[in-house]
């Protein structure tokens, strides 16, 4: 379970205990999600390099003394998730290089009467806390000085004994999960200045009587506050302002998957004086039940002049009222991205005089659909240089359009655009069209220097004429087949291409101008294994110069042709044998058997036309129509014979009638001679005759000598005729007149049986 770098990860193994073996080569142990109870001191005994220890979502629940004696040198240790129910200060009386540990997720209900972690001088972030942690007591975090994140999961936490973190000198990041304001008020006064960020999850603040207890906040030297998952309602929003206006040093606030129960209209008024401080404001995923009812929040416009960074994502705005763009005299970033406005909307919310020092506007994910009045309604602002409008549906645009006129970055990927228009500003610098449905792309850009056109239908490069100071390209996942190096080096200030995920036929001209280029640290250029071109990525030359082309990517005409002359060759080959071993006439003989094996085993008795059908060549035709016809048919009683010359029927494929006859005829006449072995369609009859007849055990074939024939005069593929005539017996003709009249009267009696 071990790698090269010896980080043995043996997690989810359904293990009952720590496997023996451990040796001091090991620097990293994953044991996360098994069955183990306890920890034995001789577990970890030989692992004294161990650096990261993971236990968490185990069922422990206890840890001899020395179980973690011989690991001096650990930094990570997780005990998250399992079923401790007390923390023994020994545990960690030896780890003196540990800088992680984490604690939260069992069943103790505080952190015992002396401090845990007095000898973990280079802690740096420590995790505690569960359900059921109810006590924080004087003395439990003596001996750290300085910690970079203090996470306490204490949603049940109701007992904190003041001064308890008071002894921490410094947190840069506090994380604390509780529901008692009052707890968290007296937790607030023992950091009040030793917390840069202060993270609260999970708090409600729902009347104003909660909120007296945190008045001690405007005392706070923190310079971030951030509630997550926090409730608030319109009886406590403006406290809590008021509280955050008057810390001295904060200049981040953050709400991120809050809830607000209310409309905004204050029960009392926002009175707070506006802070000199506060530059950065994020909302996200705020959830407000009754947005559609709430107000313009005229009361916080006194606050809002000093704000250089608002996001607001994701929260169901549909409008910002003029009034408040107006006050956001400092504002140069906002993000209103993953919300509902429309262009109407964005109309009102861009006003004159709003937003006069913006320089990064972000409206991706909104509802925006007309292009030209997007841009005519943000053409005021002369200071906004980047603007991202990507994920609306815009579709077909115009081809003049109003910007502003300092614009240097337009981001317009996925907004369904089948055509780029001269509607593009051509200030611009930085422009992405990625993912729509763009075709090609001409446009008259001067200043551009990055230009990103992924994800689109683009068949070629496009030309370098119109945008002379392009830096950087991207083209990736479109229809390109190839470029040359005149197409390449017509982009003369060109440092970084990104061609990858095309469509490339490889040419050993074109691979060899990548390569150069990419040595050159210009390109970047890349091919997946399933395109024709089987090359790896190509990074600024890291691997595209080891590239090395097959024949058959260099010299593909001459390959085709090659293979072409071959095939033609196997072809003649395969005609010539065949001929030579009858192939065709094997095949057609298979195809007729088939025919022959679909039909019924024997017709009916009603079906039954005549008493013999005759298989005979042509050759051999005089004897039979005017000898052996006339002597059989005006017999009496007269035998009735099948002659294909006769009575086959005219129109129908001629197998189905040598079947159709032999089926309808209780005997099978065959007259053998030199010329029958030589016919190709006496040597069906014989075999049809031998499917449908012989198979059944019968003897419905009836052989005639008509000349002796010559064992090795007979073709290799008559199989059947020598079997025939090496197990039943034939009548011979004689060429004597004496001998004839017995001739006759052995046929009749064999057409009769």
């Amino acid at each position: 379970s071990c790698d090269a770098a010896l980080l043995c990860n043996c997690s989810s193994m359904g293990l009952d205990f720590i496997p023996p073996g451990l040796t001091a080569k090991i620097t990293a142990l994953n044991l996360s999600h098994n069955r183990i109870k306890h920890i034995q001191s001789k577990d970890l005994q030989q692992a004294v390099n161990l650096r990261v220890l993971l236990l968490q979502s185990n069922e422990i629940s206890s840890i001899d003394n020395d179980s973690f004696a011989s690991l001096g040198k650990l930094e990570l240790l997780d005990l998250s998730n399992n079923s401790l129910a007390f923390l023994s200060p020994v545990w960690f009386g030896h780890l003196v290089s540990l800088q992680h540990l984490r604690l939260q997720g069992n069943t103790y209900r505080d952190l015992g009467g002396s401090s845990l972690f007095s000898r973990l001088r280079n802690l740096s972030s420590l995790h505690l806390g569960n359900p059921g942690f109810s006590t924080i007591r004087q003395g439990s975090f003596e001996g750290i000085v300085v910690l970079d994140k203090l996470w306490i999961d204490g949603g049940n936490l109701g007992q904190y004994e003041p001064g308890s973190l008071k002894v921490i000198q410094k947190i840069n990041h506090m994380i604390i999960q509780l529901r008692s304001a009052k707890v968290f008020s007296a937790i607030v006064r023992d950091l009040l200045h030793s917390v840069t960020w202060l993270e609260v999850r999970e708090i409600a603040f729902s009347i104003p009587a909660e909120m007296q207890p945190l008045k001690v906040m405007s005392y706070s030297f923190a310079k971030k506050i951030s509630f997550k998952k926090a409730l608030f309602t319109d009886a406590t929003v403006p406290m809590m302002v008021s509280i955050l206006e008057d810390m001295p040093k904060l200049v981040e606030v953050e709400m991120i998957d809050c809830r607000l129960l209310g409309t905004g209209r204050w029960e009392m008024q926002i009175q707070a004086n506006q802070s000199q401080t506060v530059r950065v404001l994020t909302i996200e995923k705020l959830s407000i039940e009754e947005f559609y009812l709430f107000t313009d929040l005229h009361t916080v416009e006194s606050l809002l002049s000093l704000l250089t960074r608002v996001t607001v994502e994701n929260t169901k705005v549909f409008l910002v009222p003029c009034r408040i763009s107006q006050h956001l005299l400092s504002l140069e970033y906002l993000d209103l991205s993953a919300n509902l406005l429309g262009d109407q909307s964005l109309e009102h919310s861009a006003c004159q005089g709003g937003w006069p020092l913006l320089q990064t506007l972000n409206l991706s994910q909104n509802s925006l659909s007309d292009l030209e009045m997007t841009g005519k309604s943000l053409s005021h602002l002369g200071k906004l240089i980047l603007l991202d409008i990507s994920h609306n549906n815009f579709g077909e645009i115009p081809d003049v359009c109003e910007w502003p006129k300092n614009l240097k970055h337009l981001n317009l990927s996925s907004t369904q655009m089948s055509k780029v228009t001269t509607c593009i500003p051509t200030t611009l610098e930085v422009l992405d069209v990625s993912a729509n449905n763009l075709r090609e792309f001409g446009l008259q850009l001067p200043f551009l220097k990055e230009l990103y056109l992924a994800k689109n239908q683009l068949k070629t490069l496009p030309g370098a004429a119109p945008i002379p100071n392009l830096v950087a390209m991207s083209v990736r996942r479109n229809k390109l087949n190839g470029f040359s190096r005149e197409e390449f080096e017509s982009f003369r200030k060109m440092e970084l291409l990104d061609a990858s995920d095309n469509n490339f036929i490889c040419s050993c001209e074109f691979l060899s101008f990548i390569q150069h280029e990419a040595r050159l640290g210009q390109v970047l250029v890349g091919w997946p294994e399933e395109y024709i071109c089987d090359s790896p990525l190509v990074v600024r030359g890291t691997q595209v110069a080891a590239v090395h082309l097959s024949l058959l990517e260099c010299h593909r005409t001459l390959v085709v042709v090659l293979t072409c002359a071959l095939l033609l060759l196997l072809i003649l080959i395969v005609v010539a044998v065949g001929y030579k071993f009858h192939a065709v006439w094997y095949l057609r003989m298979t195809w007729a058997w088939l025919q022959a094996k679909r039909k019924p085993k024997r017709a009916p008795a009603k079906d039954t036309c005549y008493d013999a059908f005759v298989s005979y060549s042509e050759n051999d035709s005089d004897w039979v129509e005017n000898i052996m016809v006339r002597e059989l048919e005006q017999a009496c009683p007269p035998f009735r014979l099948c002659l294909h010359k006769r009575d086959f029927v005219p129109g129908k494929w001629i197998v189905d009638n040598i079947i159709d006859s032999i089926e309808k005829s209780r005997k099978t006449l065959f007259v053998l001679s030199e010329h029958f072995v030589q016919s190709e369609w006496c040597k069906y009859e014989l075999d049809f005759s031998h499917f449908r007849l012989f198979d059944e055990n019968n003897d419905a074939a009836i052989l005639i000598l008509l000349e002796p024939i010559q064992s090795e005069a007979i073709p290799k593929r008559f199989c059947k005729l020598r079997k025939i005539m090496n197990t039943k017996t034939y009548l011979e003709w004689p060429p004597a007149e004496e001998q004839q009249a017995m001739f006759w009267f052995n046929l009749k009696i064999a057409l009769k049986s």
